[in-house]
């Protein structure tokens, strides 16, 4: 039985390394470890690195949004992504894109999700208590009079 276990573990790894499985999270060391994704919705091969992993998430979220929702603890940039689609979409004038904020008013519910804009967080806490749907009006309204500040082009990382 030892000998099945051990060659399990080195299949495992095989398969790992060559990046025939998904992961859900980036690879220990990571400057956002409590960054989760549901893997039925972001397709992430283990064998790629850590700015690739979130390349490939921002690009899902560039072209989905509501992929946002099963994200924990979005990093920063991932964050950017969803704000420049609801930035856009208020630009358009089209239908509010109040699905969208609710789903960044959801990310900010915990502590450990890090913010991507300053006072972000402090606009989203000051509707703390407001039906949901006044929190997501409130932060609309923020956004709308906000400078397109995260209309940044994300350069990618040196290494």
């Amino acid at each position: 039985m030892p000998l099945l276990h051990v060659l399990s573990n080195l299949l495992s790894r095989a398969s790992r390394a060559l990046g025939l499985e998904s992961v859900d999270r980036f690879p220990p060391g990571h400057q956002y470890p409590r960054t989760r994704w549901d893997r039925a919705y972001f397709d992430i091969a283990s064998d790629l690195k850590a700015d690739q992993m979130e390349t490939a998430i921002c690009d899902a979220i560039a072209n989905t949004p509501s992929v946002f929702a099963w994200i924990e603890h979005p990093t920063p940039r991932m964050q950017r992504t969803l704000l420049g689609v609801i930035h856009a979409r208020l630009r358009r004038g089209a239908s509010a894109p109040t699905d969208l904020v609710a789903m960044l008013v959801d990310a900010y519910d915990s502590p450990h999700t890090p913010e991507a804009l300053p006072s972000l967080r402090a606009a989203i806490a000051s509707t703390q208590g407001y039906d949901p749907s006044m929190r997501v009006a409130h932060l609309q309204a923020y956004l709308l009079d906000m400078p397109a500040a995260f209309d940044v082009i994300e350069a990618p990382g040196r290494h």
